[in-house]
Order: C-alpha cells, then structure tokens, then sequence
C-alpha cells in the first residue's frame, strides 16, 4: 500500500536512497503556499488596521474632536490626505461641519486642500456650500500647501522681500461707495501716513529689551487722521484691503452664518494717506514717537517683512498718483476712482496707459479640466485664457489669483511663471502662468467677461489638435494664449 502511495505520488523507484524530487516540489510548494497565504493576511490585516485609523481621523475631523485627531496624526502623519471611499479627506469632513480649529490644524500640517472627492468638490467648495463663510475664508486665503503632482517640480514659489503682506487686496469692495465711507470712520480701520513717498514708523521694543529695537508702521486710527484729512485738499487717500487674519472669537460667534445689511462684518480695513510737508510737520508735532522713514533705500530694509509688503503697494499706488496728476496722453485733468487704483481722464475716449498684463491657464484641482472664458467683443464661439492687469505693488502671483477670482469666482492656490510675450497693442507685456484652482464653482463677472467654461482635456485637444472648431475654438498659434493651452495638454500626453 506504501509503494502504492509513493508511486502515485512521484514516478520514482521505492527503493531509491535519494530524497523523492517531485515529493520535495510538493512539500517547497506547500511551504510557500502557506508562507503567500500568511503575508496575504498580514497584508490585509495592515489593509484594515489602515483603514481603521483613517475612518478614526475622518471621525474626529467630522465631529470637531481636534485634540484627539492632532495626536492621531502626530503619529500617522501620512494620513493626513488619505481618502475615504467617497473620496472625502479629513479636510472635507472638517470644512462640512464647519470645525474651524480642525481646519486650521490640518492645514498647518500640510494637507493638500486641492484634492478633489468624487463629487468633484474640493473642501473649499464644501464649505462655500454649506455656507460656513469662515472656513471658507480661511481655505481661500491659504497661499502654499503641497503642489499639485502634475505641476512640474522644477521651480518652487519663492516669495521675496516686498512680496508678503498683512491684507487681502479685497478689490470687490472699491467700487462700494457706501462700505468704504462707512469704513473711513470705523474705530478699528488702520491708516498710514506717507509724506513725500515716506512711510510714518515707529520703534517697537522696550529701550531695557536686550534686543534692536524694530522699525513698525505706526499704526493710526480715525481719530488720529480725521483733522489731517478734512484740513488739506493735497491729501491722497488709498483703500489698501482688509486684514488677512481672522479674529476667533468674532468667527466662533459669527459660525459662519451671512451677515445683515446693517451688521458688522467684522473686516478691519487699511488705508493709506499721503498728506503735504506742512501737514506732516504737524502731525510729527504731536506725536513725538514717530518719524517719516527716509531715504526709502535702505531704509524700507528694515520693516517686517508683511509690512514691507503694506508699504510696497501703498507707496506704489501713491507714487503712480504723484506722476500722473493729469493725463499722460493729453494732458486732461483726471480724477481718483475704486479706492485710490483708477484715474479717468476727464477726456472722454482718452486712450490711457497700459500696465503689464498677467495671462494665466486655470487648471482645475483634478488636472483634467482648465478654465477658458470669453468676452462679449470675441467673434462667436471664441474662448481663451483669463487675463487682467498687474496692480501696483502686487506680485505676478498674487495678480494671477486676484484676477482670477474677479473674473470668475474661483479661488487660485499655486502659480506657476511658463513664458511672456510682447503686446504692440499698444503697448504691454503678457506675463503667461499656470494657475491651479482650489475652488471648482464659476461666479461670472458679468461687467467684464460673457461667460466662463471648465473644458475637459478631449474638448480642448479636439480644438487644439484636430482642428475641430464646432462646438468652439481657442486664439491662433502666434497668441501667448494658445501656446499656455497647449502647454498645459502637453504636460500629460505625449503631443
């Protein structure tokens, strides 16, 4: 029966002395078999201990726990965008129920707040939904973060000297008459004093403190300025913006809800006022702590840097006033409009002078969709990049976010320079970038765009490759905007 045995199981003698091949095979087999099996288990044990963790995190953040999700991710750090099955993020849960400190924790950690779920919301359109204004302020206004992976690793965004700020540029309150009269007046508005360009500071730190005193902006309020201004008539007033940090115990109380017409929004403006030499002597008079910082280089070197930044705008503003007291092009008189940043030439049809111009291609958070718009002189069925004009005092990268948001409502993380081009028209320089949305909803500038349209990749390459113009069509190849388009379709496919 043995024999019988052994020769089904191998075609080998019995009395063979050597150890059976195929009985060996059979027994390696079975030991690898069971050795498979157990790191399959092992494997799926790690799977579900993961996934574990991750709906522990996704907990926390839903309900507000932030205690408990902070230690989690002190050790699972590597969580901190892992993704439900519905594509939801830590993030997400948090900016749904409106959990402010869970949001702020997160983002402080570096979690990617361009990820889209499978709804193809980002967290920042999640809070906008539920209508938690807060949240999405915060989100909105959060620079940096982790790129996008289908943004070239090859330049970093640095942001220079005169480059950061303390405001948000809020260019949608300029052409708010009432807001700005009512702020001019407001006990927390900030003001800032310039006389010849030069800005007034102040030392900050004690004499007794062990360290340099700092150069700051002195910080004014109404009271301080609302002789200054009703007294001169050479004086020049700027809306600067608002604050960028948000007070906790205003958005605690606040949750989020939308104000009334007659309510406190809680925005702490900035003005900048450009007073002559007589009235600055008498202001310096009264305030003997305080000093007009001078000669501008090196002198401006030693603010902090989001001051510096303050300035930067406020002194570029002013400065362009200053020049242009009339117009350039025929010597017309003009006059101040939207805050301090347009001047009209009272001469009607006067061509005026032209800015640098910041042309951007929207890439949405998922990659495969870019924002093309189209204005009302455009022949039918032309869409192309949006474009605006670069302020003074502002950044490459903060233009290409503030215009962005004007022209259609979505909110700009990362920005990337790709190339530029001259404009005899009359005469400007295109500044061409890549620009990754962290915000999906359209919101059309009806004053300045038609409309305003996500493409898909297979859309744009119908036009763009085939020629196939039926449903639109983008500008011809010799404009920065076409070359921006096919860039972007070039990223990830082999064009």
């Amino acid at each position: 029966m043995s024999a019988l045995v052994v020769l089904r199981g191998c075609r080998c003698q019995r009395r063979s002395r050597r150890p059976c091949p195929g009985a060996e095979g059979g027994a390696a087999a079975r030991r690898r078999r069971s050795r498979s099996y157990q790191i399959d288990t092992m494997t799926d044990l790690e799977k579900n201990l993961r996934q574990d963790v991750i709906s522990q995190l996704h907990n926390f953040a839903a309900v507000g726990d932030a205690a408990k999700l902070k230690a989690l991710l002190s050790h699972s750090p590597s969580l901190i965008n892992a993704a439900a099955d519905n594509g939801w993020t830590a993030l997400m849960y948090g900016a749904r129920n409106g959990h402010l400190e869970v949001v702020q924790i997160l983002l402080e950690e570096g979690c990617d707040r361009s990820i889209v779920n499978k709804s193809r919301q980002t967290a920042l359109d999640i809070a906008k939904f539920w209508g938690y204004k807060h949240i999405a302020n915060l989100l909105a206004n959060v620079k940096g973060g982790q790129r996008p992976n289908f943004l070239s690793n090859e330049v970093k965004e640095y942001e220079n000297y005169f480059g950061l700020t303390l405001l948000d540029r809020r260019s949608d309150k300029r052409t708010d008459s009432k807001w700005l009269s009512k702020k001019q007046s407001h006990p927390t508005t900030v003001y800032i004093l310039f006389s010849n360009l030069s800005p007034l500071v102040t030392l900050g730190g004690g004499i007794e403190s062990s360290q340099q005193p700092e150069v700051k902006l002195c910080r004014l309020y109404h009271k301080d300025v609302e002789q200054c201004m009703n007294q001169t008539e050479e004086g020049t007033l700027i809306f600067l913006g608002v604050e960028l940090h948000f007070h906790m115990n205003l958005l605690a109380a606040c949750k989020g809800r939308f104000l009334q017409e007659d309510e406190e929004d809680g925005l702490v403006a900035w003005f900048a006022l450009s007073v002559d030499s007589a009235s600055a002597e008498k202001f310096k008079q009264k305030h003997e702590d305080c000093y007009f910082l001078h000669p501008p280089m090196p002198a401006l070197l030693q603010l902090p840097e989001k001051e510096a930044g303050v300035v930067a705008q406020a002194r570029s503003v002013l400065a362009w006033h200053n020049r242009y007291r009339f117009c350039p092009t025929c010597g017309s008189a003009t006059k101040i409009e939207e805050g301090g940043y347009k001047k009209t030439c009272l001469k009607e049809d006067c061509p005026s002078l032209q800015d640098p111009v910041v042309i951007m291609q929207v890439i949405h958070p998922d990659g495969n969709h870019c924002l093309l718009g189209r204005q009302k002189r455009f022949p039918p069925g032309m869409f192309t990049c949006l474009a605006g004009f670069v302020e003074p005092g502002e950044t490459i990268e903060d233009a290409v976010r503030r215009e962005v948001e004007e022209e259609a409502g979505v909110k700009v993380g990362h920005v990337q320079y790709v190339s530029c081009q001259p404009w005899p028209m009359p005469s400007s320089l295109m500044i061409g970038c890549l620009a990754v949305a962290v915000s999906t909803e359209i919101k059309v500038d009806k004053n300045e765009i038609e409309d305003v349209r996500w493409f898909t990749r297979e859309q744009v390459m119908e036009v763009l490759i085939k020629g196939n113009r039926h449903s639109f069509f983008v500008p011809p190849s010799r404009a920065i905007a076409h070359q921006l388009i096919k860039h972007w379709i070039g990223m990830n496919a082999n064009l």
